[in-house]
């Protein structure tokens, strides 16, 4: 592919995968085996899809999202940029799930309406997690592998369990947070953070 500025990144799509050609997909993304991307999805450059994993009609991913293998992103759900979902993670679209109708017939895609799950900037979602629509999960926030996540989640907060409780905070390299005084700060890089009503934020350098 080229463009006006000269040669993209290549886009690599495994020979086992299914993309829709009306999906959009940045450059430098790669989908590998067995991956399925469906109609009017929109992956952002740099993207990465996982072997078995499943983006459905309409996903909206950022740039630099990694979708693992195996993992299940149905519509609507929107990812923003540098997202990361793990290993057979399930973003749900259905509040009130059934096959059939109460007469017995078996429901269409016309007889409900799904519903997304939002993830912001730079979250995580680990392995097996399940986030139950409809539900946003905050800026740099890290679900546990394992939780599943039925109310909406403050930027930067660490989700444990089932369901999903608050256990600290993250900061934007991953680490949980250590209490220093006031502030909370990242043992990795340093950074500080300042909590106040339960939301937290970054002290800017």
């Amino acid at each position: 592919m080229l463009n006006e500025e000269g040669p993209s990144p290549v886009i690599v799509v495994a020979e086992s995968a299914d993309v829709s050609d009306k999906a959009v997909i940045g450059d430098g993304s790669k989908i590998w085996h067995l991956a399925q991307v469906r109609e009017q999805a929109e992956l952002g450059v740099n993207c990465i899809v996982g072997r078995g994993a499943y983006i459905g009609t309409g996903v909206k991913m950022g740039d630099n999202c990694k979708v693992q293998n195996y993992a299940l992103v149905y519509e609507p759900a929107e990812l923003e940029a540098g997202v990361f979902i793990g290993p057979a993670v399930v973003l749900t679209n259905d509040t009130y799930p059934r096959a059939v109708s109460p007469d017995g017939s078996l429901k269409s895609a016309h007889d409900w309406e799904p519903v997304g799950v939002t993830i912001r900037e730079g979250a995580s979602i680990g392995a097996r997690a399940v986030c139950v629509a409809p539900v946003t999960i905050g800026r740099w926030a890290t679900v546990a592998a394992g939780a599943v996540v039925a109310k909406d989640v403050p930027d930067f907060a660490l989700m444990v369990g089932v369901p999903a409780k608050r256990h600290g905070w993250v900061g934007k390299a991953g680490f949980p947070l250590q209490r220093s005084g006031e502030n909370w700060v990242c043992p990795e890089t340093g950074a500080t953070y300042v909590e106040q009503n339960e939301i937290l934020r970054e002290v800017e350098a």
